[in-house]
């Protein structure tokens, strides 16, 4: 059987990407990081996901860019903003994506995958400049120079099934492909429980994909968030 190494966040769109990975009849191997982020409930919401969508194997894997700072995502200094506002807002990491399918390709070369999924979009989006179709065709060319197996013919593919699709479109994807939204996790700021905030970017983008979509949302919130999310 053909091989992914798929990036799992826990998040609604990386849940996405494993699914249309395994739809595709890959065998996946999926790769998640503790990367020094605010909360640890997308990462037991990874485990939730790999364990209901039958992965081959699930690493964490720690890379602490919380050594650096520089985001709201890793610098409890930085406080998560209402919405994602004007350029490319607080919450994006330094390099986070370029880092992330680094490793990634690392571990394909190891179990001998062609093929890398990102649940990455460039519709429904914060602006993060890795989450773009130019990035990720850049880092499939410098992978294809920089590998053994590049070299030797056997080229390696950053699949971003979700970078041209809007938020409802991949709602609607997983539905049909039978993910469980209800086991991930978005929000920027979830509590310990995997609870949602409802207030930011995340959680905002995720609710009106719900709603544009016609599925019933699944997310849980604090407080009664839900209330506060957009209806459209």
């Amino acid at each position: 059987m053909k091989k992914a190494v798929v990036l799992l966040s826990g998040g609604l769109d990386s849940a996405t990407a494993l699914a249309m990975a395994r739809a595709q009849g890959f065998a996946c191997y999926a790769l998640s990081m503790d990367y020094g982020q605010r909360h640890l409930a997308e990462l037991n919401a990874a485990r939730r996901v790999a364990l209901s969508l039958g992965v081959v194997e699930h690493r964490i894997v720690p890379v602490p860019l919380d050594a650096f700072g520089g985001s709201a995502l890793t610098d409890p200094d930085i406080p998560v903003p209402a919405s994602g506002g004007e350029g490319i807002p607080v919450t994006y990491v330094p390099a986070r994506n370029t880092i992330f399918l680094s490793l990634a390709l690392g571990w394909a070369e190891v179990v001998e995958a062609r093929d890398i999924f990102i649940g990455v979009n460039a519709v429904d989006y914060s602006g993060y400049p890795d989450c773009r179709p130019e990035f990720i065709a850049a880092f499939e060319e410098m992978a294809n120079l920089a590998t053994k197996a590049g070299v030797e013919g056997e080229r390696c593919r950053i699949q971003a099934p979700l970078i041209r699709l809007t938020k409802a479109e991949i709602v609607r994807e997983g539905a049909r492909l039978g993910v469980d939204y209800g086991v991930t996790v978005s929000c920027y700021q979830a509590d310990e429980s995997g609870y949602a905030c409802g207030n930011c970017d995340a959680c905002h983008l995720r609710a009106r994909g719900f709603v544009q979509a016609g599925v019933p949302d699944p997310t849980r919130y604090q407080n009664g968030g839900a209330s506060l999310l957009p209806t459209a």
